[in-house]
């Protein structure tokens, strides 16, 4: 009977072995961690910022008198000179004709390679001769008065255009008085 013992015991142990093994909880096998994903690529680095914008050119400074003057046609440096008018029959320089002869002396002093010419003006009353004497004495008073003044004579000529040449027409005193008159004519710069 021990075999047959030992066959049952085998046989139970068979018999508890597979039912061991039929019954186990059958334990997945545990997969290792998947790879971490791959790092983000990082972040472009930022555009560089835009060049500064270019320093604005420097104003251009403003011309000197110099340059002006060097700019200006004889008739426009005319015009900076004030006319001097006269009372009728009169060739005597008035009180409110000298601050303006005054301003007319400096900038001549100022400008000292200019030259001029003083024309002297009447008004339509009076004969052509009469007035072309007045218009004489009317120049060459302003032309005393600027030499008084501190201006060269040499750089003065006086003319006479009597009443040939009105700088205006009405035949009234308002008109007449505009033409009795002491015009500069810039000749020379």
């Amino acid at each position: 009977m021990t075999r047959v013992r030992r066959l049952a015991l085998l046989v139970v142990l068979c018999v508890a072995v597979c039912f061991a093994a039929a019954c186990h909880k059958n334990v997945p096998q545990q997969r290792p961690a998947p790879p971490p994903p791959p790092a983000a690529p990082a972040p472009p680095p930022p555009p560089p910022p835009p060049p500064p914008a270019p320093a604005p050119a420097p104003a251009p400074r403003p011309p000197s008198d110099e340059e002006l003057f060097a700019r200006k046609s004889l008739d426009e440096l005319s015009h900076e000179m004030s006319d001097v008018y006269f009372d009728y029959n009169e060739s005597a320089v008035r009180d409110d004709a000298r601050p303006p002869l005054q301003k007319d002396a400096d900038w001549l002093k100022r400008w000292t390679s200019t030259q001029i010419t003083i024309e002297g003006h009447c008004d339509e009353r009076g004969s052509a001769e009469y007035n072309l004497g007045l218009g004489s004495r009317r120049a060459t008073a302003v032309r005393d008065y600027l030499v008084s003044l501190g201006v060269p004579a040499t750089r003065v000529t006086v003319i006479s255009k009597g009443k040939e040449q009105p700088f205006c027409s009405e035949h009234a005193e308002s008109c007449w008085q505009q033409n009795r008159r002491g015009h500069f004519i810039v000749t020379a710069k």
